[in-house]
């Protein structure tokens, strides 16, 4: 089952502990074990600076496909909401009852989108997949018995629009994989244990300045990567514009 972090905050909180036990086990190491030897102190530094070196690619590149699928995912709500305002428009095409009903399903449909975007239920994916159901077989139907090409365009507007609530979806499963998180995090807890135990000052609070710089980069990897759990959200502007504008017709 993939891991996913819905909890920036709980991420933020967990590197914190996780970094700084570490760094404590790190020091106290260095004060039970003896002092370096010529020439070890060198090694020591360059084992450690590939080390934190080796940690900040790691991060920049879970950062990168972090902001990559947060713009992935904002670039879909924007073709979904162009998808389901250009269908609004074409259900016109279809004869009689059949527009109007289709417009007012667009109506409900679109409700749905937004609510999808602002919390998590099951019931409204399943309230969606019905729904989709109904708004293929508006058109479906139509095209039937009416096999002409403006109704054929109708048709191919539906199809998109269920095709992009397909992409959104695979969007939003799309997530940074276990396996960077856990290397990231090993990569952290291994860099934080080098530098306890090289560390040479006097006074603890030093050996905190990593954690906490690491676990602010991890806190906000997590929030890029958390659809609905972290602080920057994509927030369906297109969709509200949208259900505003058929609704006003």
């Amino acid at each position: 089952m993939a891991l996913h972090f819905d909890n920036p905050i709980l991420v933020f909180v967990l590197a914190m502990l996780a970094q700084g036990i570490a760094a404590f086990v790190g020091d106290v190491l260095r004060k039970r074990a003896h002092a370096f030897r010529q020439g070890e102190r060198h090694d020591f530094n360059t084992v450690q600076a590939a080390t934190l070196t080796l940690l900040a690619l790691i991060i920049g590149f879970s950062f990168s496909m972090a902001v990559s699928r947060y713009d992935q995912r904002k670039s879909l709500e924007e073709a979904e909401a162009n998808a389901i305002g250009t269908e609004y428009l074409r259900a016109a095409l279809l004869p009689g009852d059949n527009a109007a009903h289709t417009r007012e399903l667009l109506r409900k449909y679109i409700d749905l989108r937004i609510a999808f975007y602002e919390r998590s239920d099951p019931q409204i994916d399943r309230q969606t997949a019905s729904l989709q159901g109904e708004l293929w077989s508006s058109v479906a139907q139509t095209a039937a018995v009416q096999p002409t090409p403006t109704i054929a365009l109708a048709a191919a507007g539906m199809n998109d629009v269920i095709n992009s609530q397909g992409y959104t979806q695979a969007a939003w499963w799309n997530r940074i994989p276990a396996g960077a998180w856990a290397m990231m995090g090993l990569m952290a807890v291994a860099c934080n244990l080098l530098v306890g135990y090289g560390e040479r000052r006097k006074g603890e609070l030093f050996l905190f300045i990593l954690p906490v710089v690491v676990s602010i980069a991890f806190f906000l990897i997590a929030d890029l990567d958390s659809p609905r759990g972290g602080i920057i959200q994509v927030h369906p502007q297109n969709l509200l514009t949208a259900a505003q504008d058929m609704k006003r017709e």
